[in-house]
C-alpha cells in the first residue's frame, strides 16, 4: 500500500495506537499541501491498529509492519534510518495532531530559509481529550546552534519529538535518532542539537501542531531508565564541551541550572516510587551523587550541591527511612498536587 511523493515524508511509529492514531492519521491526510507520503512503522499492535491501517485505501500511506515480534521502542524508531524517505521528513507521535496547514507552513518556511538544517513551528499542548492546555513558549524565527542549545539548557524553549522538519539526508548522515537512550528519553534533545549544528534552526510563528500530554512513555518509563537516559545526555553535553570552546562556555554558564532542574524533578519522581519497584537499589542520594559527579565534569570551577535546595534535602530525608517513605506514599495517594515549586 502506498507510493512515494517527491518532497515530504511523515514518519509515524506506533504500537497499539487505539483511537488516538485515527485522529492523528486523519490530521495528516487532511493537509492542505498534498506533496507527501505517510510512512507508518507499525510495531506488532494487537488492538486492531494494523487492521485499521490496512483498511485505508490511500496511495500516500506506506505501512512497514513487524510480523515476527514486538520491537522495543528504540528498535521501532530506529527503522526510520533504513527506510526509503523523501527529501524532507518529520516524525510524529501517534497521539499528536498536525493542523491542516502544517506542511504548507513548512513549505513556506523552507522557501524562506533554504539553508536551515532544522525547521519547527509553534504549537499547543493538549490533554487526553484534545482540549488545549497551553501554548508553547515563544521562539525566535532564527536560532543559531549555540542559541538553540543555550535556550534548551535554560528551559526557555519547548522541544518535543513531534513537529520538527529536517532533510532526510541530514538525518541519515548523523545516524538518526540515537538509540542508546533507554525508551528514547532525552534522545530527541540530542538529535535536535546535532541537526541544528549542521546550519541553524528556523521556526514559523504559526501554531501548526498539537502535542498531547498524558500517560506517555515519559511518565510511564521506569525510574532507572529515566536516570540512565539523563546520565547519557549529560555525557553528550560533556562531548559537546570537549568539541567546541563556545559550547564549553555555554555549558559552564547554564549547565548547573539544567542539572539542578532534573536533579530535583527526577529525585522527586524516584521518591514516589516504592522501594520494591526500584531497580539497582536506587535511592535519591545515589542519584544525586551521579548528578554531582557530572556537574564536576561539566562545570569544574563551580561547586554544585543539589541538597542545598530545601525540597531536595527533604526528598533525601524522606527516602532514607522506611517510615517516612511509607507516610509520604500514603500522603501522595490522597493529595496529588505538587507540594512546592
Amino acid at each position: 500500500m502506498g507510493s512515494n511523493q517527491n518532497k515530504y515524508s511523515i514518519i509515524l511509529p506506533v504500537h497499539n495506537g487505539g483511537n488516538y492514531i485515527k485522529e492523528c492519521v486523519s490530521s495528516i491526510l487532511n493537509q492542505t499541501l498534498q506533496d507527501f507520503n505517510l510512512i507508518i512503522l507499525e510495531n506488532n499492535s494487537n488492538d486492531g491498529t494494523l487492521e485499521w491501517l490496512q483498511s485505508l485505501k490511500d496511495e500516500r500511506i506506506i505501512v512497514h509492519d513487524s510480523p515476527n515480534r514486538t520491537l522495543t521502542i528504540e528498535e521501532n524508531w530506529g527503522r526510520a534510518l533504513k527506510i526509503t524517505k523523501n527529501e524532507f521528513i518529520t516524525l510524529i507521535g501517534h497521539d499528536d495532531i498536525l493542523m491542516p496547514d502544517y506542511l504548507e507552513t513548512m513549505e513556506n518556511l523552507i522557501a524562506k530559509h533554504p539553508n536551515a538544517s532544522l525547521y519547527q513551528t509553534h504549537f499547543t499542548y493538549i490533554n487526553s481529550e484534545g482540549q488545549i492546555i497551553k501554548q508553547c513558549q515563544p521562539m525566535d524565527e532564527i536560532q543559531s546552534p549555540i542559541d538553540f542549545t543555550c535556550h534548551f539548557l535554560c528551559n526557555k524553549i519547548d522541544t518535543m519529538g513531534t513537529g520538527f522538519m529536517m532533510r532526510a539526508a541530514d538525518y541519515d548522515s548523523i545516524g538518526g535518532i540515537p538509540l542508546n537512550y533507554p525508551n528514547l528519553l532525552f534522545a530527541d534533545f540530542d538529535l535536535w542539537i546535532r541537526l541544528t549544528q549542521i546550519s541553524y534552526k528556523a521556526t514559523a510563528f504559526n501554531c501548526s501542531f498539537s502535542f498531547r500530554i498524558h500517560q506517555s512513555t515519559t511518565t510511564k518509563s521506569a525510574d532507572d531508565k529515566f536516570q540512565r537516559a539523563f546520565e547519557i545526555f549529560l555525557d553528550f553535553l560533556f562531548q559537546l564541551k570537549q568539541e567546541s570552546k563556545i559550547y564549553s562556555e555555554a555549558i559552564e554558564r547554564y549547565g548547573k541550572g539544567f542539572i539542578d532542574f532534573y536533579a530535583k524533578g527526577l529525585s522527586h519522581r524516584l521518591l514516589r516510587t516504592p522501594k520494591r519497584l526500584r531497580k539497582n537499589n536506587s535511592t535519591v542520594s545515589n542519584f544525586l551523587d551521579m548528578c554531582k559527579k557530572n556537574a564536576i565534569l561539566l562545570i569544574p570551577d563551580e561547586e554544585y550541591n543539589p541538597s542545598k535546595r530545601f525540597s531536595v534535602k527533604l526528598a533525601i530525608f524522606i527516602d532514607k527511612y522506611l517510615i517516612t517513605r511509607s507516610l509520604f506514599l500514603l500522603f501522595k495517594s490522597i493529595y496529588k498536587k505538587p507540594l512546592y515549586d
